[in-house]
């Protein structure tokens, strides 16, 4: 269940923060300046060549605009990616393409320059050689500004010493090189958006300091941001939930649906909607594919399923919430009982991770490395346990809760750790709520109406996934809709669909973000969020 909105910060809160913003504004313009200064004494080394003609000045040198507006049609088999060098590709000519990450002159007869691709780095040396490489183009390389893309030719050697600071243990010898795009001055530097923050208080117990980029800065500069090698890993992994979620539904009998995100009323209920005007109509952003998704069931689709965006208005300034966010919703007809729901979480969240940690080792470890976290402990078969039975458990903790009401984020990690210490895992299902904190659509217990039959299931003491049995009777439906104050005109055609015979049916929504953070145990959602929306950010 969604949680007790924060308040925003005090001003005296606003005032420190303003002032911190200040400092780091401060510090970013400087590390700015002195990076200009670098780049403008790496200009005029590279402008201070000899005066002869260079009669190797064919193998280096800023490709023009011409010749990267498609003009002609190459075979792509020839190039090689940065993560396929390995020592197999000895004495090999080949072609790669990548990101100056460092760039670093040795003497005037060498340069390295570290060339980064997706996440995969690789040391290329560029050493003068008669009738191979001039010393104009060692300087030409020792010029590069950082980040550039460029394009190198060279022979592949394998040293007998182990390279350092490159994922790939090879060297490539150059040949040939061509910037293709030239970056400017970088406002952030990549290593120091890289480091750890173990990293950073481990040189400074050392007395050295070393740059700490703080998360504003990130999302500011969010384009250089995502080329850490965690990010790289974070929304690799992001998209491997996605697809795992579709095929594993899809071999379950499901298919995708797409709904309408502009919708003339409240889909979950309540004030938190983004409204608009809809040609002379007031609209708003869907805030679920809720309703839409039971209307399938109405049109006989049986199992569906929609990945597609939810949009919150909630001024929540909390770790775990986002105004925008990517829904991974379900909806499925029931036969008998909503346990079958559960069935379906349950597997389906099993697979997600097993074939997360089977396939997506590299990711994991690259997020690790800067963001330290233990492996999510879960079960072969996903526990569950009632809402009684978690409330009891807290009790048994001395933990005071209100028996009927919704559990708060710090209630919620409790029983986490209490189920943690009793049956080892990390994720479990909560269900059976009571019904007065369950949206209108909610189908109440046939025993005992205070309760519903719906649940939430959690990671790491985080709530992730809501879901129950729908109400699909069509009186039912109005009444609670009015009990929860929502105008019937605003929803009459989603009630109506239920008139002419709806098959008993339940579902669940997940957040896309919210599964990758926990799963990767990061301490906050904008993390996982390529371009996160909240309450004081809609740009970049």
């Amino acid at each position: 269940m969604s949680t007790p909105e924060s308040q925003p910060p005090s001003e005296d809160a606003a005032s420190v923060s303003k002032k911190a913003a200040k400092k780091e504004a401060a510090k970013q313009e400087k590390l700015r300046r002195r990076q200009e200064q670098e780049a403008l004494a790496a200009a005029t080394r590279s402008l201070a060549v000899d005066d002869e003609q260079d009669p190797l000045a064919a193998n280096y040198g800023d490709v023009p605009l011409n010749e990267i507006q498609s003009k002609t049609v190459e075979d792509v088999s020839r190039w090689t990616e940065v993560g396929a060098l390995t020592n197999t590709l000895e004495n090999r000519s080949v072609l790669i393409r990548g990101r100056a990450q460092t760039i670093r002159a040795v003497g005037k007869n060498m340069a390295f320059v570290v060339v980064r691709e997706r996440g995969f780095t690789v040391q290329c040396v560029a050493t003068v050689q008669p009738d191979a490489v001039s010393r104009q183009m060692v300087k030409y390389v020792a010029g590069l500004s950082r980040e550039s893309i460029i394009d190198i030719e060279g022979v592949v050697s394998a040293p007998n010493v182990e390279i350092k600071g490159t994922t790939q243990q090879v060297e490539v010898q150059v040949r040939k090189v061509y910037c293709v795009s030239k970056a400017a001055v970088l406002p952030i530097n990549i290593e120091d958006a890289a480091r750890s923050d173990a990293e950073i208080e481990k040189a400074l117990q050392a007395g050295e300091k070393l740059v700490r980029v703080n998360q504003d800065t990130r999302l500011n500069n969010r384009v250089l941001d995502l080329r850490t090698p965690a990010n790289q890993g974070i929304f690799r992994i992001q998209s491997q939930v996605g697809n795992i979620f579709r095929q594993f539904l899809l071999s379950e009998d499901f298919f995708e649906i797409h709904t309408p995100k502009l919708i003339a009323g409240s889909s979950e209920g309540g004030a938190a909607v983004f409204r608009l005007d809809y040609k002379g109509q007031p609209a708003c952003l869907a805030q679920s594919p809720q309703l839409h998704k039971q209307m399938a069931i109405c049109g006989d689709f049986g199992r569906v399923f929609e990945i597609g965006g939810v949009y919150r208005a909630e001024d929540s300034y909390t770790h775990r919430h986002l105004c925008e966010f990517i829904g991974l919703d379900v909806e499925m007809e029931i036969k008998s009982h909503y346990s079958e729901v559960m069935d379906i979480v349950g597997r389906l969240f099993v697979t997600i991770f097993d074939t997360l940690n089977k396939t997506c080792e590299k990711e994991l470890e690259a997020v690790g490395r800067q963001y330290p976290f233990e492996p999510l402990k879960y079960l072969p078969e996903t526990l569950r346990l009632t809402f009684e039975e978690g409330i009891q458990m807290l009790k048994d903790a001395g933990v005071e809760v209100d028996p009927m009401g919704d559990l708060n984020t710090e209630v919620e990690r409790k029983l986490g750790q209490l189920v943690l210490e009793k049956y080892g895992t990390e994720f479990y299902i909560l269900h059976r709520y009571p019904l007065a904190v369950r949206p209108f659509y909610t189908m109440p217990c046939h025993d005992n109406h205070a309760y519903s039959n719906s649940f939430d299931v959690f990671i790491r003491g985080e709530e992730i996934i809501s879901g129950a049995q729908r109400v699909h009777v069509p009186e039912l439906l109005a009444e609670r809709a009015q009990a929860c104050g929502i105008e019937l005109k605003t929803i009459s055609t989603y009630i109506d669909a239920f008139r002419y015979g709806a098959p008993p049916h339940g579902g669940f929504g997940v957040g896309l973000e919210r599964v990758v953070m926990l799963f990767c145990g990061l301490n906050n959602i904008r993390k996982t969020s390529l371009f996160p929306r909240d309450p004081l950010r809609i740009a970049p």
